[in-house]
């Protein structure tokens, strides 16, 4: 068991003040009001759920900042996933792992407690098995136990090299499966001694990079764990697939499929009226990445009508490419803003945008990672942020604008500490096993530029 005392806390039921979470056994045993701390209790100023981050790429951290410079003709998506299959053709397991135990580690420093690791790199350069046809999941399991972040381990099915079957090709033949090896390689994942809170569900990639009939049997391996799917990301995309399969990705794949509260569709940018507003009411989670959707030049995601039809929604970082958890939900507003000519858009009625934001992608993102509900209560993973409300940006804000500041005002630096279902990794704003796993990191990158 232990305790935190902060002096103000965002519960499930909206802010109290002077209050004592008692954890057990990873989960939020018990909740006291208008108290004091005891002995042995973590000071803390202000205490928040914990985002999940519901959809990352770990090795692409890596990659970060290679990726910016011009090439001849009109750069795009495509153009920079050319670049991205160059660079895993020479990833090891050690760099695999690596890089992800650094790239969770910078995800809990920022305030994430939980991640959704959309897993398809499974293979040997050129598609040959490892003899562990889970290896490289391993490496993934690993990395999350010595960061100590809340995992949600999505292994992918890609079986194709695009829209109508086509081949793998280059780099893609490291993600290759059929279904009954993908079978094979989600028995020996779930089989692997996990911590307590880490759940394995399943991620067909995309319509493009399966077909029908693959995507039916593979929904049958999920159970009751989470399945998430890229889906109408890039205008080529939504072409591609609605020339093979007569009907646009979202409005395809609603009318095929039974898409539930157990879905996550990731990106799902370019979607007529009638697809927001059907997904919103599906009751799947849309999983945004602002950051990476911007900087592949994807377009904003249509807020202002999936909102207004109850749809849910969470943040993940995707490629990688900068991990900071205000700056994904700032982004996610300010690109509506940008498209709309107006102020305060992701938000259906008056109030907080701040709140909104955040607790709605808290919610979500839990949702999502099969995590629970996504606030502080009784019963639920600690999962828990604490932000430091004194800094300048914050200081003069009231209690139902701090979630403005956070989001709108604030840089990285106000987390100062995270529990991943009740671990208290970050503390005093560093992961306490940060010099060990950055000097890793260091070491793995340095052998792998030398490849490039």
């Amino acid at each position: 068991m232990s305790t935190i005392f902060a002096k103000r806390a965002l519960l499930s039921t909206g802010w109290a003040f002077d209050v004592r979470l008692i954890l057990r056994d990873g989960r939020i045993g018990q909740i006291e009001e208008n108290t004091t701390a005891k002995a042995g209790d973590t000071l803390a100023d202000t205490v928040v759920p914990a985002l999940a981050n519901l959809h990352s790429h770990s090795f692409q951290r890596a990659m970060a900042g290679m990726t910016e410079q011009r090439a001849a003709g009109q750069d795009s998506f495509w153009t920079w996933r050319t670049l991205m299959y160059q660079f895993l053709e020479h990833l090891t397991p050690d760099h695999i792992r690596a890089i992800a135990a650094q790239t969770f580690m910078e995800m809990q420093e920022a305030g994430y407690g939980a991640v959704g690791e959309f897993h398809y790199v499974h293979h040997q350069v050129g598609g040959t098995t490892y003899d562990r046809r889970a290896e490289l999941s391993d490496q993934i399991f690993t990395a999350a136990e010595q960061s100590g972040i809340g995992l949600t381990h999505l292994p992918v099915l890609y079986t194709y090299g695009g829209a109508a079957q086509a081949p793998l090709a280059g780099g893609q033949k490291r993600f290759g499966n059929s279904v009954d090896e993908f079978a094979e390689l989600l028995e020996q994942a779930r089989g692997y001694d996990h911590a307590a809170d880490t759940r394995v569900g399943i991620a067909p990639h995309s319509l493009r990079a399966t077909c029908p009939e693959d995507l039916k049997r593979a929904i049958t391996l999920r159970g009751d764990s989470p399945i998430h799917i890229h889906i109408a990301e890039q205008p080529k995309e939504v072409a591609d697939i609605s020339q093979w399969l007569g009907a646009r990705p979202v409005e395809w794949l609603l009318n095929n499929v039974e898409v539930d509260t157990n879905w996550c569709l990731i990106h799902a940018t370019h979607m007529t009226k009638a697809e927001t507003i059907a997904m919103a009411q599906s009751g799947a989670v849309a999983g945004l990445c602002p950051i990476t959707e911007a900087n592949l030049g994807d377009g904003p995601f249509n807020g202002p009508d999936y909102i207004a039809h109850g749809g849910a929604f969470g943040i993940g970082s995707d490629s990688n490419v900068r991990i900071t958890l205000g700056e994904e939900l700032r982004l996610l507003e300010y690109s509506q803003r940008l498209r709309d000519l107006a102020r305060n858009v992701m938000i259906p009625n008056e109030g907080s945008v701040g709140t909104f934001l955040f607790t709605r992608a808290a919610k979500g993102g839990a949702q999502a990672l099969g995590r629970g509900l996504g606030c502080l209560a009784v019963g639920e993973w600690a999962d828990i942020t604490a932000i430091d409300s004194t800094h300048p940006t914050l200081c003069a804000l009231r209690a139902d604008q701090l979630l403005d500041g956070v989001i709108f005002a604030a840089p990285d630096n106000i987390v100062t500490d995270t529990w991943s279902a009740g671990r208290h990794m970050v503390q005093n704003g560093r992961h306490v096993a940060r010099d060990a796993i950055s000097s890793a990191y260091r070491a793995a990158v340095q052998d792998l530029v030398g490849h490039l």
